[in-house]
């Protein structure tokens, strides 16, 4: 009687809670399965109850790293582990799921359990959230981001020359994938140039191309650049680095929209739009006679700076939670959350490497994870080793410490006179003599 009252009450709670539950037995078929499981799921009890679980709990994860599995092999519980599943009408669901191996009162091992929650509200909550703070590829709740994320659709509508300015890695070529993906040449090819990478006379022919036999290797025609990106958008990256000699050729370009390939006197035109960025402040170096002011003016009609990680960490959380979802995808891991000292680090942490350094740091960070957590000893060494840059506060002298320094001070002051020294402090001579013979040993 007090068993079947025992059942019931279990009974009673199980179809009460908003989580999902299912039991199975040895044999991987279930032997309940609670109501907010079939809402979930949209299986009734009555179509669950008998069936292979991974006939009704469709997930991502059955076939090659089934958790109930798992939990049954190993006897280590798995806690809210995200995947998605299948609904009977096959419909894409996303769940944390949770395992435990199943015993009778004599420890003898009868099935398993696993409970599992719908995260699509939440989902979908992060969905929103997201989307107020990125635009195509970019991330930023950075005012000076937010006021840039507003105005690119009208820049990438424009046909006018973009100058994007900030330091390595800030993502100047996601923005200028942006501007491209935005305007009517989207469908055209954007191609990229690291004006940076290439010495003179590369980066000629790799802009304007060459003919057969115009230097020793030249064995066929190839296009350049310039001619690839016709009718679309050519990103010159690093554009502060080229050379005097080389600017001419490239204003000439901008000025005439014709170019002629390397060892040609056939001229082609070029319909091109134009976006140049630049780690470098070009009016210094215009100052300084490196960069011509005339192709200043031509590839800056609208200027766009990004400016540094350092100067928006409230962007780090932001992004660290993007690359963990993208990270967790290539990697087949469950990384859901950044300790407390993990996120200080990296909040901490200044960048010099800007967004592509957070980037290659959190991988460096998930290769080396085994559960589902970031830790501090997962971090690069340089990273890590901030937790031990602020100094210590200095711990209190003790009993002892004090006694010795009031006992020096009096020497001092008595010109190493013993007897007067223990006067002084009111205490023998021989007593004096002994805490001096303590505080040479010690």
């Amino acid at each position: 009687m007090i068993q079947t009252r025992l059942d019931n009450f279990v009974d009673l709670i199980l179809e009460s809670i908003a989580d999902g539950v299912f039991t199975i037995d040895k044999d991987f078929r279930i032997t309940s399965f609670n109501r907010a499981a079939a809402e979930i799921t949209k299986f009734s009890q009555e179509e669950a109850i008998g069936q292979y679980c991974c006939e009704v709990f469709r997930a991502n994860v059955c076939f090659e790293h089934c958790a109930l599995r798992e939990t049954l092999k190993t006897g280590v519980n798995i806690i809210n582990r995200e995947i998605n599943i299948l609904n009977s009408e096959n419909e894409e669901i996303p769940v944390s799921i949770s395992t435990a191996v199943l015993r009778d009162a004599e420890g003898n091992f009868i099935g398993g359990v696993e409970t599992f929650r719908d995260l699509s509200v939440i989902k979908q909550l992060t969905r929103e959230v997201s989307k107020q703070y990125s635009f195509q590829d970019i991330i930023s709740k950075h005012p000076s981001m937010l006021r840039l994320f507003n105005i690119l659709p009208d820049i990438a509508q424009s046909s006018v020359s973009v100058l994007i300015h900030g330091e390595s890695g800030t993502g100047k070529e996601l923005v200028a994938r942006a501007i491209h993906q935005l305007s009517f040449r989207k469908e055209q090819p954007l191609v990229v140039v690291n004006c940076g990478a290439l010495p003179d006379t590369l980066l000629e022919s790799e802009l304007f191309g060459y003919v057969r036999g115009a230097f020793t290797d030249a064995k066929q025609n190839k296009p350049g650049r310039f001619q690839l990106a016709d009718q679309g958008t050519l990103f010159l990256d690093e554009i502060g680095d080229i050379s005097p000699a080389m600017q001419v050729k490239l204003l000439r370009v901008l000025q005439e929209g014709t170019f002629e390939p390397l060892g040609s006197t056939k001229t082609y035109q070029s319909d091109v739009r134009i976006i140049a960025a630049t780690s470098r402040y070009l009016p210094s170096l215009i100052e300084q006679g490196q960069f011509r002011q005339d192709l200043y003016y031509r590839i800056n009609v609208m200027t766009i700076d990004i400016p540094p990680l350092r100067e928006r960490k409230d962007d780090i959380p932001l992004l660290i939670d993007h690359y963990l979802n993208h990270l967790n995808h290539t990697t087949d891991k469950q990384i859901r959350s950044v300790n407390v000292e993990t996120m200080e680090l990296l909040l901490k942490y200044d960048y010099p490497g800007n967004v592509r350094e957070l980037q290659n740091i959190l991988e460096h960070a998930v290769v080396l994870c085994k559960n589902h957590e970031l830790l501090p000893n997962m971090l690069p060494s340089h990273v890590a080793a901030l937790s031990s840059g602020t100094p210590h506060p200095a711990s209190p002298p003790n009993l002892l410490e004090l006694e010795q320094q009031t006992i020096l001070e009096a020497l001092k002051q008595h010109n190493w006179n013993k007897t007067q020294t223990a006067k002084a402090l009111g205490i023998a001579r021989t007593t004096l003599w002994r805490k001096l013979k303590a505080s040479s040993h010690h």
